[in-house]
């Protein structure tokens, strides 16, 4: 048996939940349900990313439990929130600008032409979410970006501004709208590749998962749960020294006061002197719960959303 014959042979057997495509969503009940409970979400994951941040940041590694005691006992519970309210302010658009691309390219793109191309089944449905993941995280960049730099600041600066407008006027101010883009090309060469190589994985995590098995109610939503956790390992492995100098460049400041991360180059060497390669995985632990929590709770939000958006409602996890 050939190689192509055994890849659809297994297919037929693989019994995975319907998808609901884009077309078939109410947009206004999908984008209204959509932003309140992404920013439920975005809440109770915001400390890991404070963590994570201040970690990057940091000319000598200090350990998670050590560096949370600390901002514990010198900023109080705030200070796992310092930002949020500008990170929350952009989340919602981004969110939106990162789903519409998500789920436009995913219905135009679509397994069926790719796999007339040759592919079977497994690789069209990769490449598909692959190319989704990729557009869906350019598009959301351009709005987050300049939401990332000015949150990271008020997380690591935050005695310097007096909240997320001031940040933005003295940043717009002293670096100009090139100031709030700072790490763009960077933010798009770890999350786009990051989306690609993480929704690659979690299509063939969930195909691996269901294969020779049918999905039945709540059965559904571990699944998916856990191949979104399996993805997030994978991705957050291979991009987080690009998240690291990008971090760095974000939180530069050329008044003084804080980390001075200068430039592209400049970042890149301090890092690797401060700490060799390991230097570039600090935060990792932190980076890798934040991504699997927030992808596992995302993905299966995102999937009962998309069921509770539906025209006809005909798509239920019972």
């Amino acid at each position: 048996m050939s190689l192509a014959m055994a890849e659809d042979d297994s297919a037929t057997k693989i019994h995975l939940p319907a998808d609901i495509d884009w077309e078939m969503l109410d947009k206004s009940k999908f984008f209204f349900l959509g932003a309140a409970l992404f920013s439920c979400v975005s809440g109770s994951l915001y400390p890991i990313v404070v963590l994570k941040t201040r970690q990057q940041v940091m000319i000598n590694a200090i350990p998670c439990f050590k560096m949370a005691s600390s901002i514990l006992r010198s900023e109080g519970y705030r200070g796992f929130y310092s930002g949020f309210g500008t990170s929350l302010m952009g989340t919602i658009p981004a969110r939106a600008l990162y789903t519409c691309a998500l789920e436009v390219t995913k219905s135009h793109l679509g397994n069926a032409g790719i796999s007339q191309l040759g592919f079977s089944d497994a690789s069209a449905s990769a490449i598909a979410n692959a190319a989704a993941g990729l557009s869906a995280a350019v598009a959301a960049q351009l709005v987050w970006t300049p939401v990332d730099v000015v949150s990271q600041r008020l997380m690591v600066h935050k005695n310097k501004y007096n909240g997320g407008i001031d940040a933005f006027r003295k940043i717009l101010y002293s670096d100009g709208v090139k100031g709030l883009y700072r790490g763009f090309g960077l933010s798009i060469l770890t999350y786009a590749p990051s989306n690609a190589l993480w929704w690659a994985s979690y299509s063939a995590a969930n195909r691996l998962i269901w294969s020779g098995c049918k999905p039945e109610g709540k059965q559904v939503v571990a699944a998916q749960g856990l191949s979104a956790a399996m993805a997030s390992g994978v991705s957050a492995l291979v991009t987080m020294p690009f998240d690291t100098i990008k971090t760095r460049l974000q939180v530069s400041d050329r008044e003084g006061g804080g980390f001075r991360g200068g430039g592209l180059s400049e970042s890149m060497r301090s890092l690797v002197k401060e700490g060799g390669l390991g230097a570039c995985y600090r935060g990792l632990g932190p980076r890798w719960a934040s991504m699997s929590l927030s992808a596992t709770t995302m993905i299966t939000t995102y999937e009962f959303l998309k069921r509770l958006s539906t025209k006809d409602q005909d798509h239920s996890f019972a």
